[in-house]
C-alpha cells in the first residue's frame, strides 16, 4: 500500500491523465469533409454494371446533388461530369452542357478534359430537319 500512495503523492497519474483527456478532446474535433459523397460512389457503380437506365442514374444523382447543396457542401470531383455525361447520352444536351461547365468552375484542374467533352459535344453531328418529300406526278414526269 505504501508504494501506490507514493505513486500518487509524486504524481505519475497526472501525464496519463492529461493523455486521456488529450485524445478525447482530438477525437471529438473531427474536421468536416471537403466533399459529400451521397449517392455518387453507388450510381458510378450502378453505371458501370448497366442495372438501372440513364434515365433513372440521372434522377438519383440530380435528388444527391439537391441534398448536398441544401446541406450546405459540395459535390466531389467528377459529380457533375458524370451527370453530364448522362445528360448527353439521352440527348439532353444544352444540360449537359451546364454540367460540365458546373464541374470545370468547381474543379478547374478539370477544364482540359471538360473543355474536350464540350468540343466533341458541338461537333457532334445535330439532326437535320428533313425537307418534304417532294413527289412527281405521272404529267411532271414527261
Amino acid at each position: 500500500m505504501t508504494t501506490t500512495k507514493k505513486t500518487f503523492k509524486t504524481g505519475a497519474w497526472l501525464p496519463i491523465a492529461a493523455a486521456g483527456a488529450l485524445l478525447t478532446g482530438c477525437a471529438a474535433n473531427q474536421p468536416k469533409p471537403l466533399y459529400q459523397w451521397d449517392g455518387y460512389q453507388p450510381q458510378v457503380y450502378e453505371y458501370f454494371k448497366g442495372q438501372k437506365s440513364p434515365e433513372d442514374q440521372i434522377d438519383a444523382l440530380e435528388k444527391a446533388l439537391q441534398q448536398i447543396r441544401a446541406k450546405g457542401n459540395r459535390p466531389p470531383p467528377g459529380f457533375e461530369a458524370h451527370l453530364g455525361m448522362l445528360y448527353a447520352s439521352v440527348g439532353k444536351e444544352q444540360q449537359a452542357e451546364q454540367a460540365f461547365q458546373a464541374e470545370k468552375a468547381s474543379f478547374p484542374e478539370s477544364s482540359p478534359f471538360m473543355d474536350f467533352l464540350l468540343k466533341k459535344k458541338s461537333a457532334a453531328p445535330q439532326p437535320k430537319p428533313q425537307a418534304p418529300v417532294q413527289t412527281q406526278t405521272h404529267a411532271q414526269q414527261q
